[in-house]
């Protein structure tokens, strides 16, 4: 991944509430209601249990999917759509070489109108082009620290337009 612009932010979420609220903040952002075009990639990255797919969710059903949201651990891919917006979450959890990135054929679906969301974005290396946002989540205590680093312009209008910390 190149080098990002700008140095992290970082957000404090103590529990499930502050993660929702922080989903609540870019759902606007990504699905065009702020007034900007819809679309974009968000890495996530993490230890295992950090909080990546909840957070995945969280934004999901901030965007509107509705009923339920699986993981796409052992898929590597969920798709939905609303309106005419697509999401696509990825998990590379279980790719062990970043080659198997580009043969399974995803590089299609990272178009600048979608949603793209990318859990284990690490697995497929240098091949996964640079996220508009990389949130890196850590344990802390019972919570979670979200490191957000902006890679685009777009990432860093999301970065400026979010609030410290917040608000559940």
């Amino acid at each position: 991944m190149t080098s990002p612009p700008h140095a992290p932010r970082l957000l404090h979420l103590p529990d499930e509430a502050a993660t929702e609220a922080l989903a609540r903040q870019l759902a606007p952002l990504l699905d065009g209601r702020a007034g900007m075009p819809a679309g974009g990639r968000i890495h996530l990255s993490g230890d295992l249990g950090a909080g990546k797919t909840a957070l995945a969710r969280a934004l999901l059903r901030a965007c509107g999917v509705q009923g339920r949201i699986k993981s796409p651990s052992y898929a590597l891919l969920e798709s939905y759509k609303i309106s005419s917006l697509y999401f696509y979450h990825f998990d590379f959890y279980r790719f062990s070489d970043p080659r198997e990135w580009l043969d399974a054929g995803f590089r299609d679906l990272l178009r600048d109108d979608a949603v793209v969301l990318v859990e284990w974005p690490e697995r497929a290396g240098d091949v996964l082009p640079p996220p508009d946002l990389l949130i890196a989540l850590e344990y802390a205590g019972q919570g979670r620290d979200a490191g957000l680093t902006a890679y685009t312009a777009r990432g860093q209008t999301w970065l400026n337009a979010i609030n410290t910390p917040p608000s559940t």
